[in-house]
């Protein structure tokens, strides 16, 4: 698919990976703040996971429009004016007291989210040449990382001493990172514009793209969503588990928390160099589910711990999984998906993982006053475990599929061209082929 023809363009990388950075450790702040008052005012499981539920409707309701705004619009515009009504919105949110009103406020801070997110997605790709697409993967991947091992340490911290206004006011402030970014970077998207096709990519954007036209990346796309769904009420049983089955303190929350977190930023490197050498987008689909698979390994194996400390290493060993895992399929993505689609398709991934993130949410509030957080932290573990086993299935299928049609487009006298190759993905019938939260 289309990259970009030129040299990479590594200081507008650079831009988005520090305006992703500092974002990304605002809008964690914010959230465990949020969270950790919830729990400390003596919210159960429901009021926890409605909170997480707006913050996450926007994101899987709005992918019709989100997607299309991201292909369309100007990228620079988009930035710069869903930036500012974020840091307004979040200042409203800072001096806000009526749970209700912090609900709706929550929600439209998600809603900004529901524009950025594919937007920022789909410009790396137009900076960068194809085989510096994994390096450039990793640095974002760094960046929300980095954001969100230090977003709920400092919660942690600025909760207990501060409450929870000057961790809004904090996050506030950082939204306007992302609209400087908006407006320093050189790379820009929609409006008319169109990326030149690589020599290396799939010849013309399509206009026409769809997911469903594409068996392997449907296949990966609904493995990662399923997962997701099965281990998802660990985001909510988290807290509990951690504050109350293990009597830890906001700080020690914010530890664990963040060891998950360091995780990712250390598998997103480990794996980037991996991610350069996987020419089969059927290998990079199975790698992807199985690093996924360890995720949940790492969940269940924690509802074992007698003391919080102890998840740490296997939180991190999980994080690890997690962020090889993103960077997977954030290259995957970007291949297989024509430049002039790759907002939309970033917006549907999205809206996929994170509609399946609702379900686990709903599952953990409810199940939380029914059971206590250990088991419900090992159910998760083994539902995640249970889902990799079966989702695999159809995701080996289009793998296998996709090697058949390729090996017989190109068993004439010469291989088959790139752009042969990837045309064939996309045309019905033929050849087949295929987050943590951050802005």
């Amino acid at each position: 698919m289309s990259f970009t023809t030129a040299r990479s363009r590594w200081s507008d990388v650079w831009l988005v990976t520090m305006a992703r950075g500092v974002s990304s450790c605002g809008d964690f702040l914010a959230a465990s703040a949020l969270t950790l008052a919830l729990q400390s005012a003596g919210a159960g499981g429901l009021a926890v996971s409605g909170l997480l539920m707006a913050a996450t409707l926007p994101l899987v309701v709005l992918v019709p429009l989100t997607g299309r705004l991201a292909d369309r619009v100007d990228s620079r515009t988009l930035l710069v004016v869903v930036g500012l009504a974020q840091a307004g919105i979040c200042l409203a949110l800072a001096h806000t007291g009526q749970p209700a009103l912090v609900i709706v406020l929550v929600g439209l801070l998600a809603t900004g989210l529901a524009v950025t997110q594919p937007v920022l997605a789909a410009l790396v790709p137009a900076m960068v040449r194809p085989e510096d697409l994994p390096r450039a993967s990793a640095l974002q991947q760094s960046a929300g990382t980095l954001g969100a091992l230090a977003g709920p340490a400092l919660a942690g911290v600025l909760v207990g001493g501060f409450g929870v206004r000057l961790p809004l006011l904090i996050d506030a402030a950082s939204y306007l990172a992302l609209v400087g970014a908006g407006l320093l970077i050189r790379t820009r998207r929609g409006g008319g514009r169109r990326v030149a096709a690589s020599p290396s990519g799939g010849g013309p954007a399509s206009t026409g793209w769809r997911l469903r036209r594409d068996p392997l990346l449907l296949a990966t796309v609904v493995g990662v969503a399923g997962v997701v769904g099965a281990v998802g009420a660990i985001n909510v049983v988290e807290v509990f588990f951690i504050r109350e089955t293990l009597h830890s303190t906001t700080t020690m929350y914010g530890l664990v928390t963040g060891a998950w977190t360091l995780g990712v930023l250390a598998g997103a490197w480990l794996f980037a160099r991996l991610a350069g050498r996987l020419r089969r987008d059927g290998a990079m689909a199975g790698a992807s589910l199985a690093l996924l698979g360890g995720c949940c390994v790492a969940v269940l194996a924690s509802a074992a711990v007698p003391s919080a400390a102890l998840v740490v290493p296997i939180w991190l060993a999980g994080g690890i999984c997690n962020g090889g895992e993103n960077v997977f399929g954030n290259v995957l993505m970007a291949r297989r998906v024509p430049e002039a689609s790759r907002g939309r398709a970033f917006a549907v991934f999205v809206g996929a993982v994170q509609g399946a993130s609702m379900v686990g949410y709903l599952a953990g509030g409810f199940l939380l006053e029914l059971f206590a957080p250990r088991p419900l932290v090992a159910a998760a573990g083994i539902a995640g475990v249970v889902a990799v086993a079966v989702l695999a299935v159809p995701v080996a299928r289009a793998a296998r599929a996709e090697r058949g049609g390729l090996t017989a487009a190109g068993s004439g006298a010469e291989p088959p061209d790139p752009e042969e190759r990837a045309g064939a993905a996309r045309t019905p019938g033929a050849g087949l082929a295929t987050p943590a939260p951050g802005r």
